[in-house]
């Protein structure tokens, strides 16, 4: 053979194009079947064929030398055995084109065209195997093969049990496969040797051959010493094919550092790999037959027959087999007598199956195709099994063997030479199909199968590296973030899906209706046999063997109902490739023992001990230095693992893996509120982590992304934890909680590293300040690795979302502090100063507003920059509170700190609503900030009022400033929108209203001279007093409220009474103040039903105790004002019933007289009403109602 094909041998198979300095046919690239395809229509039976060649290393073809009549074939040409590329290994050995196949040969072809296995093809072998096969119907000859399922393509190989039973007298293997095969099938087996005659016919077959090639086509005879050599030399052509099997686990390092590499001989030696669609069967054939073209004839084989033996069948149907494959036209036969050439004949392809003494139909040869592949499929259905056919010398039975089966059954399971190449295939096919991009999650039942067989196949002491390659691809089928809804696959997940076909399929398999496959009563049959085809003239009755099954049927891929069932499989798959990946580590010894069954102890530490947050700023500090020095690619491993080793780097990947299935886990954990699992999981992913950092020398961007998501989750659970404070001790019991997986997957990461690199974000503290100072760390680290690197510009979504969480953890604290600082200030006995602790938390708080709304700034969150603008103002007000307390109640002024704090609280005030800018961005906190906004204006205004700074201030200017803080308030009450706050808005503008009208009364009553303010003072009174009032009249639960408005107004005319002269003047007053008490009844109606209510709930309740007396109802404040009203409605009455009676001496008037009659009868019943001690309080009120009735009618308001 060629240097060409030896170089291309030896170079990696990554498919036919990489073969380098091989001769590439243009129409091998083309997967278009009509590119090289041909439909041949042979003896009148169609029969389709189509072959596109993969691969070629075979030169430009030649024209082959026509050899003159007389030639002598005996001699030896001058060029005999020396290396050709025109015959490739056709050439190097005497057996010509007929070369006995390698055992692995189907192997070496579906490593080259892996996409092609499992899928596209049916068949994968030597071209001389598949012509045995479909001769056997006409030959006595014995046929062993061996046969191997990879989804739904066989491989087929040649088992040459005479060379197997000689190695193993030598090496001691297969010893219990030759002892079966010895006591079942052959009892005096002995080796058969070739024929003179055998030999005779090659070494002429041969010298044609070399013949062929020369240019001048004369004989060069050679000394008779070669000629001698023929017989010894194909001995030793014969003993090396033997060499090519391997011993069992011959496997070296390197092919475990690629399992491709063909340290088993597993090289694909064909000078062609063809696809070959013979009717619906698919094909990838290897052949060496060796071409001749040029002139008029494109494509010719050649061959050389000897003119005294007729062509039989046999010899037909192979020639014929044999051009179709390789779609070769014509026939070039030269015919010899004792080895002198006589003549050349061209016969066409189609022509062949008619020839004299070669009779054969096409149609046959198709039946016998389907029913071989149909009856082999139907019973080769385990994926990794090694199946063997077999079919003695002479005999019609053909039967089919399970060797893995057989083998399970001695004492060594991995004696079986084809388990590591069917593994590597299982594992190579696999790899194929997850690298495929557009790759559809239906092929990831297969894909799984596929896996599962190859890791059943392997010893684990073995071949580490592909286990832990198999466990880690297994991991990698599912989906750690995909949505709960899985495949539509209904199958439990405690099916058998270790194997591609079910066991109920099995058994149907058995039953066949034509009965080909029972074992009945005929004496050759054994029940060893998986399936036996009792005679080989079945295989010519069309459709005789069906396969039963699915071309390729659905690997279920298991059902994971929720998200831990799915991360529980992946960790599980993880744990084995991480034992794998462990156990061949040689450094072992030197590491301390731990038992992976002992829990690791979960270490905790006093909060005093550690020093709370300032431990935890340390602790923060370290881990940022560690994360800087990460980025230059330190390296540190304690198990001695060499950098760049496949140890590392899949244990890399299986430790990235497992991060992640348990950053899954803590986030279903946390959907479902259970926090301790979730920080248990947390804990474990960050673990992982830690010992990926330790290992990890070049850190990608990606896997610094999804410390920062840890980080971020671990912040969010930290934060429920410190809010769910009253569960504390279920949360404990599951963080301490651990399963048997999760030990042994943390004792393999304690084999790199001390997994401490997070402990303080993973501890479970019982401290509130504590646990919100790590969930604000963690965020805070979160957002320093997305400093890192262009993290921040490459993800900013997850950038905004852990902005957003520093942001509100910062306002939890602050909350925190700040309502510590207020239970201090209430707890606080009276003193003249403000304790330094309270001072220390305004501080804490303060920092952490500020830093809070910065963060929300920097994100462009207006809404939420406006609620801690808000808190801010809040905490002003706290601080204002804090500053009253001091000095008597007395002598208590409104002091400078507290209108600084106050004015302080009312610019965050403001500034939230800048922030918000319009109440359509969210109008729930405009509304919020409005309220508190007008909160802090009439509680600034309310306390000058009360505890007027006169010592600081002129009353003129505390009465100016007290006006305005209060119409500010007024202006940031929303009286008009409909909402839960309206009435508390109403209550508050009438408060305000009724506290002006006071103070303007106030104002007048203490004011002397300047008539003009005095005027704008009673105006200003009258206006709030009425606005009081009809605000008042709203509400249907402040009743009291609007009786002292209205008897404050009362109060007002009669003041204003006492400066008038005339009587006309002061009856006028007198009117108008009757009038403000008739109008006071909706204020007695409201408080008699509150009353009636209350009279009537114990008797509509008998067990219950004495009625609570309303809320919003005082019966002392009722009494207070009842009193107040009935003396001054007294004294109203008697003042009016005078100024008539002396206008009535001066004039006379019917109209005054109605009214001073009835004033006069009202006056004498208010009198008797209040003389009587007795009266409750309910009829008190009815009197009073029924009196402001008369009133009313009595016409009073309409003088």
């Amino acid at each position: 053979m060629g240097d060409s094909k030896e170089a291309g041998a030896e170079s990696p198979p990554a498919g036919a194009a990489a073969r380098g300095g091989l001769s590439l046919l243009s129409q091998g690239e083309s997967e278009e079947p009509s590119a090289q395809g041909s439909a041949l229509f042979l003896g009148g039976n169609e029969v389709k064929s189509r072959a596109v060649v993969k691969y070629s290393s075979a030169p430009p073809r030649t024209a082959f030398a026509r050899l003159e009549e007389k030639t002598d074939l005996k001699l030896p040409p001058a060029n005999w055995l020396r290396e050709s590329a025109k015959l490739g290994p056709a050439g190097t050995t005497i057996l010509g084109n007929s070369k006995k196949s390698k055992p692995f040969s189907s192997f070496g072809m579906a490593y080259d065209f892996i996409d092609s296995v499992g899928n596209d093809v049916d068949v994968v072998s030597d071209s001389e195997n598949i012509k045995k096969l479909l001769k056997i119907p006409y030959s006595k000859s014995h046929v062993s093969m061996a046969v191997h399922r990879i989804g739904r393509t066989l491989l087929l190989d040649e088992l040459d049990i005479q060379e197997l039973f000689m190695r193993s007298s030598q090496t001691g293997d297969w010893t219990w496969l030759k002892e079966f095969y010895q006591r079942l099938i052959d009892q005096k087996w002995q080796r058969k040797k070739k024929s003179k005659e055998h030999w005779y016919q090659k070494a002429i077959l041969s010298k044609f051959l070399y013949y062929s090639i020369n240019g001048d086509g004369a004989a060069q005879p050679v000394s008779s010493a070669a000629e001698q050599q023929g017989p010894s030399s194909s001995d030793q052509a014969t003993d090396s094919d033997g060499a090519s099997w391997p011993a069992p686990f011959e496997m070296p390092s390197s092919v475990s550092e690629d399992p491709s590499a063909s340290s088993q001989g597993l090289k694909n030696d064909f000078v062609r790999n063809i696809l070959w669609t013979f009717e619906d069967i698919h094909m990838l054939v290897g052949s060496n037959m060796p071409i001749f073209g040029g002139g008029r004839y494109p494509a010719v084989s050649l061959r050389l027959r000897d003119n005294n033996k007729p062509i039989n069948v046999l010899t037909g149907i192979d020639y014929w087999l044999d051009n179709l494959i390789c779609n070769v036209p014509e026939l070039v036969m030269c015919f010899h007598v004792n080895g002198i050439v006589q003549k050349y004949e061209m016969i066409k392809t189609e022509e062949i199956p008619n020839l004299e003494n070669s009779n054969f139909s096409t149609k046959v040869i198709k039946d016998i195709a389907q029913n071989i592949l149909s009856f082999l499929k139907s019973n080769c259905t385990k994926e990794g099994h090694t199946y063997w056919l077999f079919k003695a010398s002479g005999s019609d039975i053909v039967k089919l063997y399970d060797l893995t089966t057989l083998c399970e059954e001695t004492e060594d399971k991995y004696q079986n030479p084809f388990t590591m190449p069917v593994a590597i295939l299982l594992y190579k096919v696999a790899c194929n199909m997850m690298m495929k991009k557009n790759q559809n999650k239906k092929h990831y039942g297969t894909i799984r199968t596929l896996l599962l067989n190859c890791v059943k196949l392997l010893d684990k002491s073995r071949h580490p590296q592909i286990i832990a390659s198999a466990n880690y691809m297994l991991s990698e089928l599912f989906q750690l973030d995909e949505p709960k809804k899985e495949e539509s696959s209904e199958s439990p997940l405690n099916e058998n899906s270790d194997e591609s076909y079910s066991e109920e399929e099995e058994e149907l398999a058995d039953s066949d209706e034509n009965g080909s496959y029972g074992t009945g009563s005929d004496p050759s049959d054994d029940n060893k046999a998986v399936a036996i085809i009792k005679s080989v003239g079945e295989l010519s009755v069309p459709e005789k063997y069906k396969s039963i099954h699915q071309i390729r049927p659905s690997c279920t891929f298991p059902v994971c109902h929720d998200t831990e069932e799915r991360c529980r499989l992946v960790l599980s798959y993880v744990l084995e490739g991480l034992k794998s990946v462990d156990s061949s580590i040689k450094k072992e010894s030197d590491l301390p023992a731990a038992d992976p069954n002992t829990p690791i102890p979960l270490k905790y530490e006093d909060e005093s001990t550690r020093g709370g947050p300032e431990g935890l700023e340390k602790q923060m500090a370290l881990f940022l230095d560690k994360m800087g020095s990460l980025q230059k690619g330190n390296y540190s491993s304690q198990s001695g693992m060499i950098p760049g080793s496949w140890q590392h780097k899949m244990k890399l990947q299986l430790i990235l893996k497992s991060s992640k299935a348990y950053y899954v886990l803590s986030d279903a954990a946390m959907s479902l509120q259970k926090y301790g699992r979730a920080l248990r999981y947390i804990k474990l992913a960050l673990q992982s982590h830690d010992t990926y950092c330790c290992l990890c020398t070049n850190m990608l961007s990606e896997v610094l992304l999804f410390l920062s998501q840890y980080l971020t989750l671990c912040g969010d659970i930290q934060l429920m934890l410190a809010q769910n404070a009253n569960n504390r001790a279920a949360h404990l019991e599951e963080f301490n909680y651990q399963t048997k997986e999760d030990q042994e997957i943390l004792h393999s990461l304690h084999r790199e590293s001390p997994c401490q690199g997070f402990a303080w974000a993973t501890d479970l503290s019982t401290d509130l300040e504590s646990q919100l100072s790590v969930s604000c760390k963690c965020y805070e680290a979160a957002n320093e690795i997305l400093q890192f690197s262009d993290l921040k510009s490459q993800n900013p979504e997850h950038y905004v979302q852990v902005l957003k969480r520093m942001g509100n953890i910062r306002n939890e604290i602050g909350v925190f502090y700040m309502n510590q600082a207020a239970a201090l200030q209430s707890e606080r006995v009276v003193s003249k100063s403000v304790s330094t602790a309270e001072q220390q938390l305004w501080k804490k708080s303060f920092s952490c507003f500020e830093k809070g709304i910065h963060n929300f700034e920097s994100i462009d969150d207006a809404t939420n920059a406006a609620l801690l603008l808000c808190n801010t103002g809040r905490l002003m007000r706290i601080c204002a509170q804090a500053h009253c307390g001091a000095g008597d109640e007395f002598k208590r002024e409104f002091s400078p700190e507290e209108g600084l704090y106050y004015n302080k609280a009312v610019d965050y005030y403001l500034k939230a609503l800048r922030s918000l800018g319009t109440r359509d961005i969210h109008p729930a906190v405009w509304d919020s900030v409005n309220w508190e906004l007008s909160t802090t204006y009439f509680t600034m205004a309310t306390l000058q009022q009360d505890y007027a700074p006169l010592s600081r201030k002129a009353q003129e200017q505390i009465e100016k400033e007290v006006s305005e803080a209060m119409m500010k308030s007024l202006k940031h009450c929303d009286v008009d929108s409909v909402s839960a706050r309206q009435p508390l808005c109403q209550y508050r503008a009438a408060t305000i209203h009724h506290r002006l009208a006071s103070m303007y009364h106030s104002c007048l009553r203490n004011q002397v001279g300047d008539e003009h303010l005095r005027k704008q003072h009673r105006v200003l009174a009258d206006l709030h007093y009425s606005k009081a009032v009809k605000l008042f009249q709203l509400l249907k639960d402040a009743p009291c409220e609007l009786l002292r408005v209205q008897l404050e107004r009362v109060a007002f005319a009669e003041f204003q009474m006492t400066s008038q002269n005339s009587n006309v003047g002061k009856l006028k007053t007198l009117s108008g103040a009757l009038d403000i008490m008739v109008r006071t009844k909706h204020a007695f109606q409201l408080i008699r039903k509150e009353l009636v209510e209350e009279f009537d709930q114990p008797k509509s309740d008998e067990s219950a105790p004495a009625a609570d007396p309303s809320p919003g109802l005082s019966r002392e404040e009722v009494i207070k004002l009842l009193s107040i009203f009935e003396s001054r409605l007294s004294f109203l009455l008697l003042q009016s019933i005078k100024l008539l009676s002396s206008t009535k001496k001066k004039t006379s008037n019917t109209e005054e007289d109605v009214v001073l009659k009835t004033n006069k009868q009202i006056y004498s019943q208010l009198l008797r009403a209040t003389a009587n001690r007795n009266s409750t309080l309910l009829e008190r009120i009815d009197v009073l109602i029924q009196l402001l009735d008369q009133l009313a009618r009595g016409g009073s308001g309409g003088q």
